[in-house]
């Protein structure tokens, strides 16, 4: 028997001996009033019915991926058969080897890799420290540099280009990754914003309590708020290494040299150069081969960006 149940019936008797007493007599309580009413589970009608709407939207959003990879494994004339063939026939591994003996696929890839992981990296460290610092820390003027940093998202790059192509070009990085690099390799606004929220709901008293045991705000980061932290980094790491990988604007302003060009350029400039001799397997090849460092980003922090929803929804 719970403990609200014996309060529950002591309760009741006691009121009945009172009301006997006094002449009274009162409604018979119901049994299980103070009882907790248990979970209804759903029905399992709605939980078909939401199998079969998130099934064709995972098919919706799947069939254009395996699209192009049956595509790059086509030939040029199994690209135009009609009806459409998911499934190739004869299936064509060279064109994958050509990819890499034919094209600038391997440079492009090489400069992304450059570029995404050293922005990404460092930049996430960065990103993570002021937050920490926006968050936690007893800065004078805090809430200021946080809204002038926020004020800097609502520039639109199209009005930087000229400028910072005009100063590049000054200083000789024209034809170089360090324009790509360097402008964002100190921090991403929209993820400090996302982690000094995050920090919000982690209690002041903890770094109170380090602070009086003598720990650094350095140390206090990196043993006690990065770890809390990290669910919400994966996240938001996935996505900036997403934008900086499928990034096409900045490389084709300031990279001339194919060798030197990211893998988006090269292979916009194969879909250039191919489409005219149909060549779309090898342009599909090569987009394929494009897709897979980001899903080795995604697998590898996979349990991360899980538990930051699993966060998400539980009180604090």
């Amino acid at each position: 028997m719970s403990l609200n149940q014996n309060t529950a019936r002591s309760a009741s008797s006691a009121i009945a001996d009172t009301a006997a007493d006094a002449g009274r007599r009162l409604p018979q309580q119901r049994p299980g009033m103070f009882q907790r009413k248990a979970a209804t589970q759903e029905s399992p009608a709605v939980n078909a019915v939401l199998t079969l709407i998130l099934s064709f939207g995972a098919i919706v959003m799947a069939a254009p991926l395996v699209w192009m990879v049956s595509t790059s494994l086509k030939t040029k004339e199994g690209v135009y058969s009609l009806p459409p063939e998911w499934i190739p026939d004869p299936f064509v591994w060279d064109t994958y080897a050509r990819v890499f003996d034919d094209t600038y696929v391997l440079s492009g890839i090489k400069n992304s890799l450059i570029v995404a992981v050293s922005v990404t990296v460092v930049g996430t460290l960065f990103s993570s420290l002021a937050a920490f610092a926006l968050a936690k820390l007893r800065l004078p003027g805090k809430n200021a540099i946080f809204l002038m940093l926020l004020s800097g998202m609502m520039v639109p790059f199209p009005t930087l280009m000229i400028p910072q192509f005009v100063m590049f070009s000054k200083i000789g990085w024209v034809d170089t990754l360090l324009p790509l690099i360097v402008p964002v390799i100190l921090g991403n606004v929209i993820m400090i914003f996302f982690l000094r929220q995050y920090l919000h709901n982690v209690p002041d008293s903890l770094v109170e309590a380090a602070k009086i045991d003598g720990a650094s705000y350095l140390k206090i980061f990196w043993t006690m708020m990065f770890p809390l932290m990290r669910p919400a980094i994966a996240a938001q790491f996935i996505l900036w290494f997403m934008a900086v990988w499928n990034d096409y604007l900045a490389p084709i302003i300031y990279l001339n040299t194919p060798e030197k060009q990211t893998l988006q350029v090269v292979i916009a400039n194969m879909n250039v150069q191919y489409a005219t001799q149909r060549d779309y397997p090898l342009i599909m090849a090569a987009s394929v081969i494009s897709v897979i460092p980001i899903l080795v980003v995604f697998l590898i922090f996979q349990r991360q960006i899980i538990e930051s929803i699993a966060l998400t929804g539980s009180k604090t």
